[in-house]
């Protein structure tokens, strides 16, 4: 939704506050810089990610006096400003603080080029239901229209972008609008909500009220109900009626169990029933997937037992996933036995959007599911899933993830394995795009939501490092890994500069495979070999030096799979920034898979995986090259 000039609306009054107590400064007068920052301190924003520039200017002088005013007197700044090397980075910096945080990411740029360089962030936060708020300058009100220096249609750009955009317009009503930016990220289905803010509107100078919210029609009565939302008793009948006509029922847990804080709740309601569970990537983590009734992640790249569970389940429960193209490319072959599907979700746009379902909440994960669990015992249901959760556990056993373990080259699952042996599924992990991102996937564990970060809808290639950086600003003591490729690696290559520069204990891990592996691999499989912009064995870049050039301390290469291990653990124990490359089999390919268009059935697990049949798919197979990706 797109709002130029917010104003007034008499069903949610303009006076609205979710502050209990008096702001020390309400009544002073301050510019509307100072209003911005003070309401970011109230909203608990401890870090700010950005670049400066002319238009924003007094919004960062802001930051300084504010930081300079509050700062202890031994202690560092209460609002850290983090430069980074480019906006893009800063929008992923937010997001990975906002992912690995549940807290919304701030990130503040200029106008014209350094708003347009946060789209691609925005956009992907807005895919992947993130809370960020970013907060661009814009030219003074009068030059708007103009063509005026770094002017940009901010407003238009971004309107199909985010959840919501403001152009400040009312210096009156910046204070206000400053505060429901926040509220309408965080509340609901989580997104990115973007604030133009001319600069003249920064240097105008007015009173700070201390309190407010803008009037935003409708949308507060549809987020309380959505809070207040009860599975009636006939409608948890209805569940469970289905539930108990079931003798395989599958969990299908999406990102949206994890933002809904519904994690505990979902593994709770499997643990109760033992019901297995397989997860979307961008689910890891709502589960345990070292449990033992988690199938870990189903889908295009997903797991073989993952998949073929969905095979065989006959009810679908969904909880915060949408059934999108990764795992239902073709919706009619998804789950083809499931008799019934239920869904929960807390946008009511996703049920039955892709999929034809039987029951259905709009509601918050956690809630709901805590809701059904309640229900459940108060009626003692009882069903006894010790049959089907054998075979899924035969499923696991018959076809394990399995890779090339001979040879001289260095195979990236190894390098994925021995890492989870070392992180115990306790690390934070950031990716980028491609091979390296499911590889990752596939190999490691996570035991805890909020552990794993990827760019899941949008498949924004330069995300990990970034997102690596702001997710070890929201949990220092954590160990934050950003496990990466070559070619995405390059996208945001400037942000090795910025952990270094804050002395973040980030690490880098960087499969190298001379290319852009995953595009390599559907050249191979589609395309006839023709490698066409995809092999970049020629590039010069020699990344140990550049991370050295960049400030690292830790920056070695392996290329001996023999020397791995211990590779691996001197990255992992350096107290500081570490970079390790690893040069990897250029041909190793990401299995299973299943093809463009194709359901589970036709899965190709590859050389190595077990697989229930032999599907006709890649050399002389079905699948239109148009169709890819």
């Amino acid at each position: 939704m797109q709002d130029v000039a917010p104003t007034g609306d008499p069903e949610s009054p303009s006076d609205q506050t979710s502050q209990t107590a008096p702001h020390p400064r309400a009544g002073q007068t301050m510019t509307g810089a100072e209003m911005v920052i003070e309401v970011m301190a109230q909203e608990g924003v401890d870090t700010v990610f950005g670049y400066s520039g002319g238009a924003i200017l007094p919004t960062y002088d802001a930051i300084f006096r504010y930081n300079e005013r509050e700062r202890p007197s031994q202690g560092d700044d209460p609002m850290r400003l983090v430069v980074p090397a480019n906006e893009q980075g800063a929008g992923f910096m937010a997001a990975g603080y906002a992912r690995s945080s549940g807290n919304v990411g701030v990130f503040l740029v200029t106008s014209g080029p350094g708003a347009t360089n946060t789209v691609t962030p925005i956009r992907d936060c807005m895919a992947d239901s993130v809370p960020v708020v970013l907060i661009t300058g814009q030219v003074a009100r009068s030059a708007m229209g103009t063509d005026a220096f770094q002017e940009a249609p901010i407003v238009n750009i971004m309107g199909n972008c985010a959840k919501h955009v403001f152009l400040v317009t009312d210096p009156e009503r910046l204070e206000d609008t400053i505060r429901t930016a926040f509220e309408v990220a965080r509340s609901g289905r989580p997104g990115p909500v973007v604030v133009d803010l001319p600069k003249d509107v920064q240097n105008w100078s007015g009173e700070f009220k201390g309190s407010g919210l803008l009037g935003i029609r409708g949308y507060r009565q549809r987020m309380e109900s959505l809070r207040q939302t009860e599975i009636s008793a006939d409608k948890a009948k209805d569940f469970f009626a289905m539930l108990s006509q079931s003798s395989r029922p599958l969990l299908y847990i999406g990102g949206g169990a994890i933002h809904g804080e519904g994690a505990q709740a979902v593994s709770a309601f499997a643990k109760a029933y033992g019901i297995p569970s397989v997860s979307t990537v961008m689910g890891l983590g709502a589960v345990d997937t070292t449990d033992d009734l988690h199938l870990h992640m189903l889908g295009m790249h997903g797991t073989a037992y993952a998949n073929y569970a969905v095979e065989d389940c006959d009810f679908i429960i969904a909880v915060g996933a949408r059934f999108d193209d990764r795992v239902a490319a073709k919706a009619e072959l998804f789950a083809p036995l499931a008799e019934h599907i239920a869904h929960i979700d807390i946008d009511a746009a996703e049920i039955g959007k892709v999929k034809r379902v039987d029951w259905s909440h709009i509601g918050e994960a956690g809630r709901a599911m805590t809701q059904l669990l309640a229900y459940g015992r108060e009626t003692q249901f009882s069903r006894d899933y010790s049959a089907w959760a054998e075979h899924c556990r035969s499923l696991r056993e018959r076809h394990p993830m399995r890779f090339k373990e001979d040879g001289e080259l260095i195979q990236p699952q190894a390098v994925m394995r021995q890492l989870n042996e070392i992180t115990d599924g306790r690390a934070i992990i950031g990716t980028g795009v491609g091979q390296h991102q499911m590889w990752a996937a596939q190999y490691l564990d996570f035991r805890l939501p909020r552990l794993w970060m990827t760019s899941g809808s949008m498949g924004t290639m330069g995300f990990g490092l970034p997102a690596a950086v702001g997710a070890q600003f929201a949990n220092p003591d954590a160990l934050v890994i950003d496990v990466d490729g070559d070619g995405s690696l390059r996208m945001n290559l400037g942000e090795m500069e910025t952990v270094t520069t804050y002395n973040l204990p980030v690490k880098v891990l960087l499969l190298n495979n001379c290319g852009d592996g995953m595009v390599r691999q559907w050249q191979r499989l589609y395309f006839g070999d023709r490698f066409s912009g995809s092999d970049k064995s020629l590039h010069r870049k020699d990344f140990i030096k550049a991370a050295e050039a960049d400030g690292f301390g830790f920056a070695e290469r392996v290329s001996d799979r023999n020397e791995l291990g211990a590779a691996l653990k001197r990255f992992v124990d350096e107290p500081g920034p570490a970079f390790l490359e690893v040069m990897i089999d250029p041909d190793a390919g990401v299995y299973p898979m299943v093809g463009p268009g194709q359901g589970y059935k036709q899965m190709v697990t590859g050389e190595h995986i077990p697989g229930r049949e032999i599907p006709e798919i890649g050399r002389g197979g079905r699948v239109d090259p148009s169709e890819a990706f």
